[in-house]
């Protein structure tokens, strides 16, 4: 067991599974500490169903994207096939980082030390000089054990999500309970139809913060008031309501008022089975660890964060629409900009209270805080999970 883990143990972790009112939040340690971030790298990363980029940015077979998982790098690739496939961005030969930045490979992906190259599904093809001066071949050597190691992953809603370690229950059945709550508003057919929109469609905010505070704040609603006052004007604190999804995998707020005040009076097309009687609700759903989700009877998006270190974070937000006549024509060019313009103000709102929160944790008369009991349950049940899984 590490120095730090026992540390944070002895500042008794087991008081954070506590009951709400009873219960304090997780220790400093848990967001100021490099070391403590390796644990949860593995543990809550490696060991679970995480994000780490989009179908959509790949669009052509041969595109290729690196991403680096809190310093462990990976490498996204659009096969020949034009299936998204993940390797652990390394050469079999000696270690080598292949991929630096993101581009489209005609052929094959060559490493920059000895030239040994690799197809779009792994497949190590090229070995030069491996036997010697130009002879590419040898019996003491086969290729076919030397692949790029592939990642277990699955695109869902254009999320490429990634098991790293090969230990979860299959995606299908691990997203099981949030399908089942949100077949209420859209079925699949619906979900075929979202198109990430080709302008107004992307932003990404760094935040100097540890990514765990970007979670804990979207998932309640309790600042609205003080923190949004702008979106409070039409979706008020009291039209919200807590979201808490069994098992344990996602938690979140919703809110009965969605309706936002746009310039003009055109409207983006709704999904076709959104229920009439549903019109005004949106969800806001945490799936843990890393991505934000916002659901609409116009849109969809998904706010996914990249863990850089124990105090920085990058957050992206990709925004979808109903069709393709929504997301990419002149037609409804403006309403894309507000409605971006609207996402990206709140969420800059929220990235000044997160960072002061990454700052407040430096104080050792902080004990990990409290929780409210009524207005706090999505939070606190995100600091279980996180609690629950780091053991």
């Amino acid at each position: 067991m590490s120095e730090i883990y026992k540390i944070i143990k002895k500042k008794k972790l087991d008081i954070v599974n506590k009951p709400i009112d009873q219960a304090h939040g997780l220790p400093n340690e848990c967001y100021t500490s490099k070391e403590y971030t390796l644990i949860e790298r593995k543990k809550l990363f490696e060991d679970k169903w995480t994000v780490i980029g989009t179908s959509s940015s790949l669009p052509k077979a041969g595109d290729i994207k690196p991403f680096d998982l809190l310093g462990l790098p990976l490498l996204i690739i659009r096969n020949k096939k034009n299936k998204i496939k993940v390797f652990h961005n390394v050469c079999s030969h000696r270690g080598v980082k292949l991929v630096t930045e993101a581009g489209n490979i005609r052929n094959v992906i060559r490493c920059p030390y000895h030239s040994w190259s690799y197809t779009s599904d792994g497949e190590l093809v090229a070995t030069p000089h491996i036997g010697g001066m130009n002879k590419h071949q040898t019996p003491k050597f086969d290729k076919s054990n030397s692949k790029l190691k592939e990642v277990k992953s699955y695109v869902w809603l254009d999320l490429i999500i990634v098991n790293i370690s090969d230990n979860e229950i299959p995606f299908e059945e691990y997203i099981k309970p949030l399908d089942k709550r949100w077949s209420k508003f859209w079925n699949i057919k619906d979900r075929k139809l979202i198109n990430h929109a080709n302008d107004f469609g992307y932003f990404k905010l760094k935040a100097k913060c540890n990514w765990k505070f970007a979670i804990e704040n979207y998932c309640e609603s309790y600042h609205l008031p003080w923190v949004h006052p702008s979106l409070n004007e039409y979706s008020k604190i009291d039209d919200h309501y807590h979201i808490q999804g069994l098992p344990n995998r996602f938690a979140g707020q919703g809110t009965t008022n969605y309706n936002p005040k746009f310039k003009g009076k055109k409207k983006f097309p709704s999904f076709p089975n959104w229920p009439k009687n549903k019109e005004n609700i949106a969800e806001y759903v945490a799936l843990f660890p890393n991505v934000m989700l916002g659901i609409h009877k116009d849109h969809y998006y998904a706010y996914w964060l990249e863990p850089v270190d124990h105090e920085n974070t990058l957050e992206h937000m990709e925004i979808y629409y109903v069709g393709e006549i929504a997301a990419k024509s002149d037609k409804f060019y403006h309403l894309r900009k507000q409605n971006h313009k609207l996402w990206e103000d709140i969420q800059k709102e929220d990235v000044d209270i997160i960072q002061r929160m990454q700052i407040g944790r430096n104080s050792n008369a902080y004990n990990g805080g409290n929780f409210s009991p009524d207005m706090d349950n999505p939070t606190h049940q995100f600091h279980k999970w996180v609690a629950k899984n780091i053991v």
